[in-house]
């Protein structure tokens, strides 16, 4: 029996209480003009900083948000709604502002990387969208970022390829942060196709045990690319790298082919690649790259580059994919945890009110932020958006949405959001770049911020 692939529905994506929280808004009649913030609380991997992604999934579907009349029977089946909130369900779109974080951006915990402002109603069912679009991409941005950073220690250049779509829960997603984060290229024909990544590959294990002989099976590729890579480790990497040279040599002289790579997938990485190394140099065969793959991470590669691995490129799959943390190092992975949180509301009369959430370290801060950065990278600095630019700070919220409608310049095209990734990565002080950090970057709330927290406190009967 064929099944039928799954259709997304915009009006659709979203959790249950969504709709359920926009119906108590309308029979109250409270649908004030609302600002949420989206942020997380902590930086994932143990590190200190977050690579921003995934605005211009996130600013399509706030663009898209709309409810056919096949959803809103849907949601007539499943809850006993009255007419009138259905009718006007299917007129709902978003009509308010967004300010954000460009994305290739670096960010902190506790900093906005959007501030929604429109009807209540609107709003709140976007969050569960947002959400997803940011937090995944900027997490596997980040994430990247790191696998980039440990593989390029000792400065000899090293490329790592993502290889992450068998194992990845969203490998378009995946590849296009991915990218942004540093990786030189993509396992994946359709977002290479989709995004003109540059696509790479080796070969699996299953080509060449296909063959008689691993050497029948080497012939058989070198015969077959004018530039060809090698997988090594199907039996005996060591013996098998005598087979290639000879390979290598023979298919040069016959047929003008070149080895351009062997790989290394399993087994002794550090101390296979270093015998490898030797046999390639000493058959004149310097120009050849080795790469490993095999579940490996920021920390691995970290490890194998100090035991003194010559490894040239990485091929990077599942822990990317799946953004993983480590479990021998107690660092949680998987997700980012970032959270959407109501700051400011203006009611129908015009009355405005700071809104705040009491919960400990989880406490919000209330008010309508604008945030700045120290040329330098001292600081940054989290205010309300009246205050005054402190001197020379650069501003980070830049509005992306107006109206309900994308501005001009709001999505640069990949490339360029992968330029200013790098420079902004290359620019972030060594050690908050660092795989761990001993201490966070700084991020500083305005007096006038930290005061407006103890009043919204006060106005709910709390204190701070």
């Amino acid at each position: 029996m064929n099944r039928r692939a799954p259709t997304l529905h915009p009006g659709l994506m979203t959790d249950m209480y969504h709709p359920d929280s926009a119906y108590v808004s309308w029979r109250t009649g409270r649908n004030g003009l609302t600002t949420f913030d989206l942020y997380t609380r902590k930086a994932p991997f143990g590190g200190a900083y977050l690579l921003v992604a995934g605005l211009e999934s996130a600013l399509e579907f706030v663009q898209s948000f709309r409810y056919s009349e096949q959803e809103l029977t849907f949601l007539a089946r499943i809850r006993d709604y009255d007419k009138g909130f259905l009718d006007e369900l299917a007129n709902v779109h978003f009509s308010g502002e967004i300010l954000a974080l460009a994305e290739g951006s670096i960010a902190f915990p506790n900093e906005p990387l959007m501030r929604i402002t429109a009807p209540f109603r609107e709003a709140i069912l976007l969050e569960a969208g947002l959400l997803q679009a940011v937090g995944f991409a900027t997490l596997i941005a980040t994430k990247a970022s790191r696998i980039v950073y440990a593989a390029e220690q000792g400065g000899r250049g090293r490329r790592v390829a993502e290889f992450a779509f068998r194992r990845a829960p969203e490998p378009l997603t995946v590849a296009r942060a991915s990218y942004i984060g540093g990786c030189a290229s993509t396992s994946l024909l359709n977002a290479a196709y989709e995004f003109r990544l540059p696509a790479t590959g080796t070969v699996p294990h299953a080509l060449i045990e296909m063959f008689p002989t691993e050497e029948e099976a080497f012939e058989a590729i070198a015969n077959a690319y004018n530039r060809y890579t090698l997988l090594l480790d199907t039996y005996d990497p060591r013996h098998a790298i005598h087979t290639a040279v000879q390979v290598a040599l023979r298919s040069q002289e016959t047929v003008g082919h070149t080895l351009a790579a062997v790989r290394l997938d399993s087994g002794d990485l550090v101390a296979d690649s270093i015998y490898v190394r030797e046999q390639l140099d000493k058959a004149g065969l310097t120009t050849v790259r080795i790469l490993a793959s095999g579940d490996l991470d920021e920390w691995k590669i970290m490890e194998m580059l100090e035991a003194g691995a010559a490894v040239d490129s990485f091929g990077i799959g599942t822990t990317l994919g799946n953004a993983a943390g480590s479990a021998e190092r107690g660092i949680s992975g998987g997700a980012l945890g970032t959270v959407y949180k109501e700051v400011w509301y203006v009611d129908e009369s015009g009355r405005e009110y700071p809104k705040v959430k009491i919960a400990g370290p989880k406490t919000t801060w209330p008010g309508k932020k604008e945030m700045y950065r120290h040329p330098h990278w001292e600081e940054d600095v989290i205010q309300l958006a009246h205050e005054p630019r402190p001197d020379k700070y650069q501003r980070l919220l830049k509005p992306v949405m107006r109206n309900g409608e994308i501005m001009p310049g709001s999505l640069p095209p990949l490339s360029e959001i992968r330029e200013l990734a790098q420079q902004n990565l290359q620019a972030l002080p060594p050690q908050y770049r660092a795989l761990t950090v001993e201490h966070p970057y700084p991020v500083r709330f305005s007096e006038d911020l930290q005061a407006l927290r103890v009043q919204a406190a006060q106005l709910v009967g709390q204190t701070i």
